[in-house]
């Protein structure tokens, strides 16, 4: 077993998204998506939602209103078919209406949130 230096990356604890419209954003992710948020910043500065597995996704404001679109949150899910039926009956945009790419290792489809963040549902194949 090897140990890990103490300056070595061992992870991602938290990854977050831009968004223009704090609540809007807040939500999209709870009732579209279905995510609990976990932790919410005073003044509506941003928000985090903690998966089981200790991950972090999180929603943040800039002060000064600033804003670009982010992309590459790969969100596990287990039946990504199943996933994309859900949430495109309530009103999630698809890339390409929502094809499944169907690879030798993973299953993904491509997804826009309601701030234009684009997002991926992801299952790895077994």
């Amino acid at each position: 077993m090897q140990v890990a230096q103490a300056n070595a990356i061992t992870g991602i604890d938290c990854t977050t998204y831009l968004v223009k419209d704090m609540d809007r954003a807040i939500k999209f992710w709870r009732d579209t998506i279905g995510l609990k948020p976990t932790m919410e910043y005073p003044g509506g500065a941003g928000a985090e939602f903690t998966f089981n597995d200790g991950t972090t996704f999180g929603l943040y404001k800039m002060h000064d209103g600033t804003w670009t679109a982010g992309s590459g949150v790969l969100f596990r899910v287990a039946d990504v078919k199943a996933a994309v039926a859900g949430l495109k009956q309530k009103g999630v945009e698809f890339d390409d209406n929502g094809e499944i790419y169907d690879g030798e290792h993973c299953m993904m489809a491509f997804a826009k949130d309601s701030e234009g963040n684009s997002f991926i549902l992801h299952h790895i194949k077994e």
